[in-house]
């Protein structure tokens, strides 16, 4: 027997606050990212294939309306499983893909932005998500063996055909951003940043200023600072949450443009992420957890 809904009021997503991403498709900020439903190495189909699809349908019932995900992960599994989970789709769900790797084997990765690459990843992706037009389409990386104009031209193409609404990039700094935007309209950037890796701050600065989303891929990683005794694990005893629910607060609570997408492969650990957004955090917490040393 199923679970009842969780009224709309009530779905702990929701508390995460919204964000507007290029000022037409507003999504809670705690959103939900599809790596870890595939394969080890980010390769083959789910382990358990009927869990991955109910953590796609618990995410949504959670209240949770930004999936991202990936031509690479499987490759093509994950943008099947949301596909097999969630069409048709509701109307306030985003589907966010990426485009720009080819995989060779198990945790192999090799960028391609080609333009013949990225107009057929594309293709590949509208047919396996069932979609008409993708809502934000992401260069996965900007490949340094392209012409930078002949990426960006191949998602305005895209764009211009109505394959995809918006454009976002991943994994660059403030200078490509900037070169990027000179060409296309960019409205966000998807960079690893935690709480023990802000390598990222400077852009995490830029996008705050300029209003681009900023989805922090691996936002879990605590490092030293979740073992016993340590910071995150004293104040999060303080809080009676989870060391990762503490991340995740943080997180929520650093920068208005902020969109975090934990992934989990279970329902009971998404659940624990989700409640993150129930977490407040003041000022203290916030200062004791931001002057730890991370890695810059």
């Amino acid at each position: 027997m199923s679970a009842s809904p969780i009224p709309r009021d009530q779905r702990p997503a929701a508390h995460s606050g919204t964000f507007v991403i290029g000022g037409d498709r507003p999504v809670h900020r705690l959103g939900f990212g599809t790596m870890r439903l595939t394969g080890a190495g980010v390769w083959g189909e789910p382990t358990n294939h009927a869990e991955a699809i109910a953590v796609l349908r618990r995410a949504v019932g959670l209240g949770i309306t930004l999936i991202d995900t990936a031509d690479s992960y499987g490759p093509e599994v994950a943008e099947r499983l949301i596909a097999e989970a969630l069409y048709p789709y509701a109307s306030d769900v985003v589907i966010a893909t990426k485009a720009g790797f080819q995989r060779p084997g198990p945790g192999k990765w090799v960028e391609d932005g080609r333009p013949e690459h990225l107009r057929a990843a594309c293709d590949g992706s509208l047919a396996r998500l069932r979609l008409e037009r993708i809502d934000l389409y992401q260069l996965h990386r900007i490949d340094p063996k392209v012409p930078l104009g002949d990426q960006i031209g191949a998602l305005l193409e895209l764009q211009r055909a109505g394959k995809i609404r918006h454009i976002g990039l991943s994994e660059v700094t403030v200078p490509q951003i900037e070169a990027v935007r000179r060409l296309a309209t960019v409205v966000s950037v998807q960079n690893r940043y935690n709480l023990v890796d802000r390598r990222s701050e400077p852009v995490l600065d830029y996008c705050t200023r300029e209003g681009l989303g900023f989805i922090p891929w691996f936002p879990l990683a605590t490092g030293d600072l979740a073992k016993p005794g340590g910071p995150l694990a004293a104040a999060a005893e303080r809080l009676h949450v989870t060391p990762g629910q503490l991340s995740l607060a943080w997180l929520l609570r650093k920068s208005p443009v902020m969109l975090p997408i934990p992934g989990t492969s279970t329902v009971a650990h998404l659940d624990e992420n989700t409640d993150a957004a129930l977490v407040a955090l003041d000022d203290a917490i916030m200062g004791e957890l931001g002057r730890q040393q991370p890695v810059r």
